[in-house]
């Protein structure tokens, strides 16, 4: 291990890690810099596993030996680890680093539609949810209901941004993901694949999800629409089944993210 004892900020290997609560400059920068942020042992453990390489690490002094187990069984002896005074650090990404380390990772590239599909028989498509923290926790409901992979459409929040990878508790980087092509062509390529759309939405004409699930194909594609008004016209337009979760005492919905987690599990794989 490279480690490295830092007792100011005046590097550039440390510009991945600097002011980590502007949350606009993270959305572009993270993307387009080809980087994510992998924060806590757990999660810096499972994108490991995953495969994914690290650039550098940051940590407080007292979590060195836990990384150092980490990494142990990994050769990355030219990958900078840097460990500094907690105020210092604190200075440096703008907030307290109770959780111990934080790795910034290279991201894996992205996968081709046809290929993620490709042997699945139960994927969630998420239309422009733009809140990372739902993100992050439909991941979570994709990884434990044992869904194959996750869609997500151009103007949706990004799976790999900080908050919605602790969110997911890591499972963002266990659960295939790809970017779906704008309406119609996302639907053709999941129909391609031989999947049925199932819009989880409001609508007079809906089906509820218990009749749904009783007779579903074997294939189904859930479509989950964004936080304030669900899912566009085109998604509905392009879906094959509208399906809704019967709700009592005056509530219409659920929130995104645990209407995912009920979806999934009534309409997992028997």
């Amino acid at each position: 291990m490279r480690i490295e004892r830092i007792t100011d900020l005046e590097r550039d290997e440390l510009r991945d890690f600097k002011s980590l609560t502007d949350v606009a400059l993270r959305r572009v920068s993270e993307p387009a810099g080809g980087l994510y942020l992998a924060e806590s042992t757990k999660v810096i453990e499972r994108a490991l596993a995953a495969g994914h390489r690290p650039r550098s690490f940051l940590l407080i002094e007292q979590w060195l030996p836990d990384v150092e187990r980490l990494l142990a069984a990994y050769d990355f002896d030219e990958v900078p680890v840097f460990v500094g005074a907690p105020e210092l650090l604190k200075q440096l990404t703008g907030f307290d680093m109770h959780r111990g380390a934080i790795a910034s990772m290279h991201r894996p590239p992205i996968v081709a539609v046809a290929d993620l599909l490709e042997g699945a028989r139960r994927v969630v498509v998420l239309e422009d949810i733009v809140d990372h923290t739902n993100v992050g926790a439909i991941f979570r409901s994709v990884a434990g209901l044992g869904a194959d992979a996750v869609l997500i459409t151009p103007r949706c929040a990004d799976p790999l941004y900080r908050r919605s990878v602790r969110v997911s508790m890591g499972t963002v980087l266990q659960v295939p993901w790809t970017r779906l092509p704008e309406w119609p062509e996302g639907a053709e390529q999941l129909r391609a694949a031989g999947f049925h759309i199932a819009a989880l939405a409001l609508s007079d004409t809906a089906v509820e999800l218990d009749t749904f699930a009783s007779s579903m194909p074997d294939k189904v594609a859930v479509l989950l629409g964004s936080e304030g008004d669900g899912l566009s016209r085109a998604a509905l337009e392009n879906s094959d089944t509208v399906v809704t979760i019967p709700m009592m005492h005056g509530v219409d919905s659920l929130n995104v993210a645990a209407a995912s987690a009920v979806a999934l599990y009534t309409l997992r794989v028997r």
